[in-house]
């Protein structure tokens, strides 16, 4: 199901006046982080650019300094469970909401691939271009430029993110797979040096809230759903799920691994 409705959305969470007080304390700190780590990679990168070009050996360390942070600063339990794959390769998950880039970037070092309308957001666009992210355009006739992105990329030692689903969801659910960025991975030069790990997230909601609570998706908007996060009195908790890694040349085609990775990570979230 993708055609999301409104009336589908969890009802409004009241913020109050102590939620206000949470929502500008915690706000600030994330924003403090944020930006203030951003300035800093990007002092960085001034050395690191010529020195080493595409790759990026020290940055991705203040990204991930960021994004364990903001958990902190949530209060919010963040659980792994297995291993970052240290193969060469791309990292697959389900995608439920904004804060799966938190999630995902807080346990291991990764790049991840966006749509290349991302790239034009305020305010998150300036922090995708920042931290590396790949845009491309979803398009079929597109297919044989990011093949030869990705190739770029995975040559230089980067470890790609993507989500297959294709939008984000409730959280509580997969949606089928899209194959179609897979086949990248099927060319001759990536192959047969080429691992795929999928990835299972899994949010929890505060007690006596929607079980949906962390999930956004359709048409809700950025602002309130941070809002309500900032201002929650308890926060519940997620857990990341890295499920073993996969050659690519075990595969078939695009369609199988897709869909080996899809029953994966759909194995982990309850029922």
């Amino acid at each position: 199901m993708t055609d999301w409705r409104p009336e589908d959305e969890p009802a409004p969470v009241p913020i109050g006046l102590a939620g206000w007080v949470r929502l500008t304390v915690r706000g600030l700190a994330l924003a403090l982080v944020t930006y203030g780590c951003l300035a800093l990679l990007l002092l960085v990168r001034l050395i690191e650019r010529p020195l080493f070009g595409v790759r990026r050996p020290i940055t991705p360390y203040i990204t991930q300094f960021v994004c364990r942070s903001a958990f902190v600063i949530l209060g919010m339990p963040l659980r792994t469970h297995g291993t970052p794959m240290a193969q060469k390769g791309a990292v697959v998950a389900n995608h439920a909401s904004w804060l799966d880039i938190f999630t995902l970037n807080a346990p291991q070092r990764i790049y991840f691939v966006s749509k290349s309308e991302v790239a034009g957001w305020p305010g998150i666009g300036a922090l995708a271009r920042a931290t590396g992210t790949v845009f491309i355009a979803r398009r079929g006739s597109e297919a044989k430029l990011q093949q030869e992105l990705f190739e770029s990329r995975l040559h230089t030692g980067h470890r790609l993110l993507f989500f297959p689903e294709g939008t984000s969801t409730d959280g509580k659910r997969v949606l089928p797979f899209k194959s179609t960025l897979f086949a990248a991975f099927f060319s001759h030069d990536l192959k047969e040096e080429t691992h795929i790990q999928p990835v299972s997230v899994i949010y929890h909601a505060p007690k006596g809230q929607d079980p949906r609570f962390y999930g956004w998706w359709g048409d809700m908007e950025f602002a309130p759903h941070l809002a309500k996060l900032l201002a929650a009195p308890r926060q519940g908790s997620v857990d990341v799920v890295f499920h073993d890694p996969v050659r690519v040349d075990e595969f078939a085609n695009r369609k199988t691994l897709a869909a080996y990775c899809e029953a994966k990570i759909r194995s982990a979230l309850p029922d």
